[in-house]
């Protein structure tokens, strides 16, 4: 069996070349604050990899995805191993538009933050009197540009995209941040509409999208995973205030009130985050997760 090596590795993903395809595996491990913590947890890589299987089975009437399959014995035999299956996912290779598109539905986090100092969120005027975690009139597309690990992305408008997009292909940045727009505020109606009937509110998420081979816009990365996105259980929902959430929250909060953690996590808030990940999948899904 040919040893293969990680091309790229990010805080929680390691990426393959398979030739005229990539193998993207997200691994065990968490970040929180842009710090990849000590502790590993178990079946995280499994429920990302599973849940962005389901989101991009649900909107390809939207836009093409980048995945082939998900299934290792379809990948080179060094994925055949259990520390795979289930975690990997061979893709289409893409070239990579340089932006984060994220879509805010609802007002929490640093919007909240901003909105107060301001009635802004990256520069977007905003009703007045919204109380924390308010649904927004209508979701609100916040670009921002990709910083390198170790960096903060930077926020940006939607102006400056098209001036960031233009940087890159001359003559096409209008069209791309245009078509970026509305394809990410299209993707989030659908699926925060999906998941709000499965008892899960999606406050904001992030999407990002590259070209195939013929120039044509299609959905890379994660999508829609307790990593990249807000979810909030519907039915305790209630603003004024910030929400229980299904994703890294529980480690975040911890990390905050325990400053000297040294990046480690109690097992029992290791524990928490992953029921919050495997019960957010099988409300979305449907199922447990295999």
């Amino acid at each position: 069996m040919q040893e293969m090596k990680p091309i790229k590795e990010g805080k929680v993903r390691e990426i393959y070349d398979n030739g005229d395809s990539l193998i993207m595996v997200a691994t065990d491990r968490i970040s929180c604050f842009d710090v990849i913590l000590n502790n590993e947890v178990t079946n995280k890589g499994k429920v990302l990899t599973q849940m962005s299987k389901f989101w991009f089975d649900l909107t390809k009437d939207i836009l093409p995805n980048h995945m082939i399959s998900t299934d290792v014995n379809d990948m080179p035999e060094f994925f055949r191993q259990e520390k795979y299956d289930g975690k990997s996912m061979m893709c289409k290779k893409l070239e990579m538009l340089p932006l984060e598109c994220i879509v805010r539905g609802y007002i929490t986090g640093s919007g909240w933050a901003s909105y107060k100092e301001n009635g802004k969120v990256c520069g977007i005027s905003l009703p007045e009197g919204l109380k924390e975690s308010d649904k927004l009139p209508e979701p609100i597309y916040t670009p921002s540009t990709k910083a390198e690990i170790g960096d903060h992305d930077e926020n940006i408008s939607f102006e400056q995209s098209i001036d960031h997009l233009e940087k890159y292909y001359p003559g096409k940045g209008k069209e791309y941040a245009e078509k970026l727009r509305d394809l990410t505020i299209a993707l989030y109606k659908k699926c925060a509409e999906y998941a709000l009937k499965k008892g899960i509110i999606i406050a904001d998420t992030k999407f990002e999208f590259g070209l195939d081979e013929n120039g044509n816009i299609t959905i890379g990365d994660e999508m829609l995973t307790p990593d990249s996105s807000r979810f909030w259980p519907a039915d305790v929902y209630e603003p004024g205030h910030g929400q229980p959430s299904f994703d890294k929250q529980f480690a975040r909060d911890w990390l905050k009130a325990n400053p000297d953690n040294n990046w480690t996590l109690p097992q029992e808030i290791v524990d928490k985050t992953i029921q919050k990940y495997l019960q957010s999948y099988k409300m979305l899904t449907g199922k447990e997760l295999d």
